[in-house]
């Protein structure tokens, strides 16, 4: 196999149809690239002239040594890491190429230098990481919820979820809240919304506007902002999705908002975010932009106080893989990292 940089203008034509993440695209990359402080390194594995994985990663310089990130850490991707599309249906073959594809790039970074950091958060289509393990990196599982919108309709679908939340999504379309997609205000209306939420709980974890606005910016086709407003028209919560190929993401959003059915106290409380979450899966299940679209992604099952929610939609909890440094040890390649999420 020939390992070869690629250029960002043909990146695009050589993933494949599917299997890969929404940040996998040229678009949300050359977004990354503009808003982080490492260098956009786009690698190929190559037999003869065809591609049969792709790794893009982000290296930082620092003082001594070097980070190696895919994806780059505070800027809310969930995944990235390799795409292996070897073109043999043999498992022999495709262990073949994911091992040499992992090997000639970690020569090509010097990613096992005892100076280099290196840390990836893997797509769900890689699922063979052994090779980094027989590398000496650190590997170990962290998962998400897949809920499958392949249904005919949304009573369907409800069917997987657990009794509380089939009763909450009914009763919050009974209200008379509205959910409508809109535009670039709301969208930075709801990054705002969970900045105060993150800074109740002085979290960093918030993303910055200008680099949201720029993304979405880039994925029209990719990206919806949904925002429901109680009958008087106004702000209660909002949720921005993004969408690959055969995935929609619960993206940023959905901070926890409650709503009285009733002036006087005497009505029904419910979760507006109910609403906004039955109403992208309706969009899913009945837009012919979303065809090829089979689960919608609630982005993370690793925090135990949010898996409490999630769980209840039914979801598929699907593995991913962390790949780590463990030269200089665990411990210290976490420590980086965390260092490196606070400094974008």
């Amino acid at each position: 196999m020939e390992i070869k940089r690629v250029a960002l203008d043909e990146w695009g034509q050589l993933l494949p149809a599917s299997g890969f993440e929404v940040f996998h695209t040229p678009e949300a990359l050359s977004v990354l690239d503009a808003h982080t402080s490492g260098d956009l390194q786009l690698f190929g594995g190559f037999k003869g002239e065809s591609p049969v994985a792709l790794l893009p990663v982000f290296v930082r310089e620092l003082s001594v040594g070097r980070a190696i990130f895919s994806p780059p850490p505070g800027m809310g991707v969930p995944r990235l890491g390799p795409i292996v599309m070897p073109n043999s249906p043999k498992q022999s073959k495709q262990e073949a190429v994911t091992r040499a594809f992992v090997e000639g790039v970690i020569e090509e970074l010097d990613a096992n230098d005892p100076l280099s950091l290196l840390r990836m958060q893997c797509s769900l289509s890689f699922t063979d990481p052994r090779p980094f393990h027989w590398e000496d990196f650190h590997v170990e599982p962290a998962f998400t919820y897949l809920v499958d919108v392949d249904k005919p309709d949304i009573e369907t679908v409800l069917e997987s979820f657990s009794r509380s939340r089939r009763r909450e999504f009914r009763r919050a379309a009974e209200t008379k809240l509205t959910v409508t997609r809109e535009g670039m205000d709301a969208a930075e209306r709801i990054v705002d919304h969970v900045g105060n939420r993150y800074d109740e709980r002085d979290d960093i974890g918030q993303v910055a506007w200008p680099y949201v606005r720029d993304l979405l910016d880039a994925l029209p086709d990719r990206s919806r902002v949904y925002v429901v407003r109680n009958p008087a028209g106004e702000y209660l919560s909002g949720i921005v999705t993004l969408a690959s190929d055969d995935r929609v993401y619960f993206w940023q959003g959905g901070v926890s908002e409650s709503y009285e059915t009733t002036d006087d106290g005497d009505g029904v409380t419910v979760s507006v975010n109910s609403l906004v979450h039955r109403t992208i899966i309706e969009d899913v299940l009945t837009d012919s932009e979303f065809s090829n679209v089979d689960y919608y992604d609630l982005v993370g099952a690793n925090t135990r106080r949010l898996c409490a929610y999630k769980s209840k939609f039914g979801g598929q909890l699907s593995p991913y893989y962390v790949v780590e440094s463990s030269g200089m040890s665990t411990t210290l390649a976490k420590a980086g990292y965390r260092f490196l999420t606070r400094h974008r």
